[in-house]
C-alpha cells in the first residue's frame, strides 16, 4: 500500500501494526490498581483474571503488597519486565507525570480510564493537552480517556482490557463504539443471540487513538469478518473517510450513529443548509464510504449474526425452503421489499425435486418440503439450490414438528452451511422449553447457521447481506472534471469578495451569476439597473416577459418580502414594479436585477452546504416552494460522480414526476446531471463557499436553467 496518500494519523498503524502493543498485550500494568472490590483498579484485575488473560498482570500500588493475590509494585519503574499496556485510573492531575513515567519505562500504548479531561471545560483541557504532549515526546499512543478500555477475545490473548462486565465468546465480529454505555449493550446483545466476539475498543474522548484508526486495524485484522460501529459523529472525518474507504472493500462495516431526532441544522440561511439535518452528514459518509447503516440496534445485531457465519451472495436471487407455509409467505414479502428476488426454478431443479421429495410437497419457489419432511428432504431441497445457477442465497423456515427427526435436518442444513458456497439464513420456529429442541438449536448454532426466531428479522438479515453485495459490486467512478470553465474569472469574483467587509453574507446576485456562468452553468439571460430608466431599457433588451428582483446586501428572501415582480411583460409594468420597490425598501444601495422570465418549466433545486472539515453536501430535489413543503430533496457528499448525480434524479420521491405524468413533458435530465456536477466542481475547487442555493432551476424538455440563486462565501 503506498502511504504517502494517507493522513499522519492513518500513516502510523502501517508500522508494523502499532495498536498491536493496545490489542494484543502480553504484559499489563494497573497504574491506580486497588484492594477496594467496587473500584475500577480491582475489578479490571478481576476481569483479566477471570477472562484468563495469557500475559501478565502488574498491579501498580504505593501501599499494596499484592492485589487479588498477585504481587503489586509501588511504581512502574520497580516492575521488572517490559510491559506492554497499562491502564491509568489516577485522578486526573497526576496523568501527565504518570505519561512520562510510561514513556520512559518503554510501555508504548497506555489506556486512561481516569476522567476529569476535555470533557471538563478548560482546566481538563489543558491536563489533556499535556498529557499529549508527553506521550507525543516518547511515542506512547493514548487510548482513552474517560473510557472503557478494550477486549481481545482471541485465546491466545484472552485481554479484557476493561471494566464491564460481559465476557463473550471467541467469534468474528469486531466492536468500536465512542460511546461505552451503547458500545456495552450491543457486546451484551451479541452475547444473548451466542454470537461470537472478536475485538472490541470504546474510546471516550479518543484524544489519540481514533476511530478511523481501530477501524483500519480491525480492517488489517484476520479473524475479524464484520465490524460494528457506533458512533455519535466524527471528529476528522477526512481521516475516516480514508480508513473507511479501505476496509469496507474488504469486509462489512454495520454502522449506527445516534442523534436522528433534533429538528435541523442551526441557524441556516438556504434551504439546504435548513434541510441537512445534524445526522445527514454522517450518513452520507456511510454512503460514500460502503457501510451499511442501520436505524437501530436490533437489526444491527442481528444482521452480525449472519455476516460473522456467511458468505456474501453474488446477486439479489433467493431460493426459499419451508416446511410450513405460512412463515414463507411473511418472509417473502420482507426479501421483496429489501430489493431480492424469488426466482422461478429450472426445469431440471424441477424434476429433482419431484422425483426426491415426498409427493405432497410443493415444488417450486419457495419449495415447501412439509411437516413431514426428513433431514434427507431438506438435504435435497439444499443440495438443488446450491447447484442452481439462478439462485443466490438460501433463506430456510424450519419448525420442529414432534414427528420429524429435527437433529437430522440441523445436521444436514449445517453439512451444506459449512461449504460457504452460498449463505444460508435459517427463520428457527421451535419451542426451546422442551430439552429436544435446544439440541436441535445447539446443532445450528455450533454449525455457525444463523438462526432467527421470526421471519421478517430473518428477511432483514438476508437483505443486509445483498446490500452489502451491492455496495462491493458498485462503482460509482470518478468525479468529471470539465475542461470549459473560467477558473480565473470564478478566482478573481471569489477573492473580491472575500476580501470585503460583507464577508460572510450572500454574495450580490450579479456576482453569483457570473461566478455560475463562468464554471458554464447555464442561467437566465440577465441585467442588473440602477433606476427605473435602466429597468426598462434592460428588460426590452432581454425581451418580455421578464422578473425584476430588488438588490440589496441583506436582502435574501425576497419573494416573501415583496421584492420579486413576474411576468413582468411591458415597460410601463416594469416602471410600476421598479417604483413600488423603491418605496417598499428604502435604501440606498438599491438596485433592480432584471432576468428573463421562463415559465412553463418543472421548478427544481440545487443546493449545496458546507461542512468543516469534511467539504460539501450537495442537494437535488423539487424546487420552489415545493422544497419547504415536501422536502422532496436527497443528498451526496462532494464529489459527485455522474453515476451519483443520476441515482439523486432518480431517489427523491417525485422522481416520476421528471418523466412527465399525465400528457406533461419530462425533463430534460442529461442537463440536470450536468449542472449537479459542474457545482461539484466548483465547490470543490473553491472550498470558500459555504452554502448554495439554485432554486429553482427551470427543467425543460430540451435544457435547465437557473432563474434564482444564492450563494454565500
Amino acid at each position: 500500500m503506498n502511504t504517502e496518500s494517507l493522513s499522519p494519523a492513518l500513516k502510523k498503524t502501517n508500522k508494523g501494526h502499532e495498536l498491536d502493543s493496545l490489542f494484543k498485550p502480553r504484559s499489563i500494568a494497573i497504574i491506580g490498581a486497588s484492594s477496594k472490590d467496587l473500584s475500577i483498579g480491582n475489578v479490571i484485575i478481576k476481569n483479566l483474571v477471570h477472562y484468563n488473560f495469557t500475559g501478565k498482570i502488574y498491579p501498580i500500588n504505593p501501599k499494596e503488597p499484592e492485589i487479588r493475590g498477585i504481587k503489586a509494585y509501588p511504581t512502574i519503574f520497580d516492575v521488572p519486565d517490559d510491559i506492554d499496556l497499562a491502564h491509568v485510573i489516577i485522578p486526573s492531575k497526576f496523568v501527565p507525570q504518570i505519561i512520562e513515567d510510561c514513556g520512559k519505562k518503554g510501555i508504548k500504548s497506555v489506556i486512561i480510564n481516569s476522567a476529569g479531561f476535555s470533557e471538563m471545560g478548560e482546566e481538563g483541557m489543558a491536563l489533556q493537552e499535556a498529557f499529549l504532549a508527553k506521550a507525543k515526546e516518547y511515542g506512547v499512543r493514548i487510548f482513552g480517556p474517560n473510557c472503557q478500555g478494550i477486549i481481545n477475545a482471541d485465546p491466545e490473548f484472552n485481554a479484557y482490557c476493561d471494566f464491564t462486565f460481559t465476557f463473550p465468546k471467541p467469534g468474528a465480529v469486531s466492536i468500536v463504539a465512542l460511546s461505552g454505555g451503547v458500545g456495552a449493550f450491543i457486546m451484551q446483545s451479541l452475547f444473548d443471540l451466542d454470537i461470537g466476539m472478536r475485538l472490541y475498543a470504546s474510546n471516550g474522548n479518543a484524544c489519540d487513538v481514533s476511530i478511523s484508526e481501530v477501524v483500519k486495524y480491525y480492517g488489517e485484522d484476520e479473524g475479524t469478518k464484520a465490524i460494528i460501529l457506533y458512533t455519535e459523529g466524527f471528529r476528522e472525518p477526512k481521516d475516516f473517510i480514508e480508513a473507511a474507504n479501505l476496509v469496507a472493500k474488504k469486509k462489512p462495516i454495520l454502522a449506527m450513529k445516534s442523534g436522528r431526532t433534533e429538528a435541523g441544522a442551526k441557524a441556516a440561511a438556504s434551504h439546504t443548509g435548513s434541510l441537512a439535518g445534524v445526522d445527514i452528514s454522517t450518513e452520507l459518509i456511510f454512503e460514500k464510504t460502503g457501510i451499511l447503516s442501520f436505524s437501530n440496534e436490533e437489526d444491527l445485531c442481528q444482521a452480525a449474526m449472519a455476516f460473522s457465519t456467511q458468505p456474501i451472495p453474488k446477486g439479489n436471487r433467493v431460493g426459499i425452503i419451508t416446511n410450513t407455509g405460512g412463515p414463507a409467505v411473511i418472509a417473502a414479502d420482507e426479501l421483496v421489499s429489501s430489493g431480492l428476488q424469488i426466482p422461478a426454478l429450472s426445469d431440471k431443479a424441477l424434476q429433482l425435486l419431484r422425483a426426491g421429495l415426498l409427493p405432497e410437497a410443493s415444488v417450486g419457489n419457495p419449495i415447501d418440503v412439509v411437516a413431514t419432511g426428513s433431514g434427507a428432504h431438506f438435504r435435497i431441497a439444499l443440495d438443488v439450490l446450491m447447484d442452481e445457477e439462478t439462485i443466490d442465497s438460501i433463506f430456510v423456515n424450519f419448525v420442529t414438528a414432534p414427528f420429524t427427526d429435527t437433529d437430522e435436518v440441523a445436521r444436514q442444513i449445517v453439512e451444506v452451511s459449512k461449504r460457504q458456497r452460498k449463505p444460508i439464513i435459517c427463520n428457527f420456529m421451535t419451542n426451546l422449553s422442551m430439552e429436544r429442541f435446544r439440541v436441535t438449536a445447539q446443532l445450528l448454532k455450533d454449525g455457525g447457521v444463523p438462526c432467527y426466531s421470526f421471519p421478517t428479522t430473518a428477511a432483514k438479515a438476508m437483505g443486509a447481506l445483498y446490500k452489502f453485495h451491492k455496495i462491493q459490486t458498485r462503482n460509482i467512478g470518478e468525479a468529471k472534471k470539465f475542461s470549459v470553465i473560467d477558473k480565473v474569472k470564478a478566482e478573481k469574483i471569489i477573492a473580491a469578495y472575500s476580501s470585503s467587509s460583507d464577508e460572510g453574507r450572500f454574495l450580490p446576485s450579479p456576482f453569483v451569476y457570473d461566478l455560475l456562468t463562468a464554471y458554464g452553468i447555464p442561467v437566465a439571460d440577465w441585467r442588473l439597473a440602477a433606476n427605473t430608466n435602466d429597468a426598462v431599457k434592460a428588460a426590452e433588451e432581454i425581451g418580455f416577459p421578464v422578473v425584476i428582483k430588488a438588490e440589496a446586501s441583506d436582502l435574501v428572501h425576497k419573494s416573501d418580502l415583496g421584492g420579486v415582480a413576474i411576468n413582468i411583460k411591458t415597460a410601463a409594468e416594469v416602471k410600476i414594479a421598479v417604483e413600488a420597490m423603491k418605496e417598499k425598501f428604502v435604501k440606498g444601495e438599491l438596485k433592480f436585477f432584471i432576468q428573463k422570465f421562463m415559465p412553463g418549466g418543472k421548478e427544481l433545486i440545487i443546493g449545496v452546504s458546507g461542512k468543516p472539515d469534511l467539504g460539501h453536501l450537495i442537494m437535488f430535489g423539487m424546487g420552489g416552494i415545493y422544497v419547504e413543503v415536501l422536502k422532496d430533496v436527497v443528498f451526496k457528499l462532494a464529489p459527485v460522480t455522474e453515476l451519483e448525480a443520476t441515482e439523486m434524479l432518480a431517489s427523491i420521491k417525485s422522481a416520476k414526476l421528471l418523466d412527465g405524468v399525465r400528457g406533461q413533458k419530462g425533463i430534460h435530465k442529461a442537463s440536470v446531471i450536468e449542472i449537479i456536477q459542474r457545482i461539484s466542481q466548483l465547490v470543490c475547487d473553491f472550498p470558500q463557499i459555504k452554502e448554495m442555493d439554485l432554486n429553482p432551476l427551470m427543467a425543460f424538455e430540451n435544457k435547465t436553467i437557473v432563474v434564482d440563486a444564492r450563494i454565500k462565501i
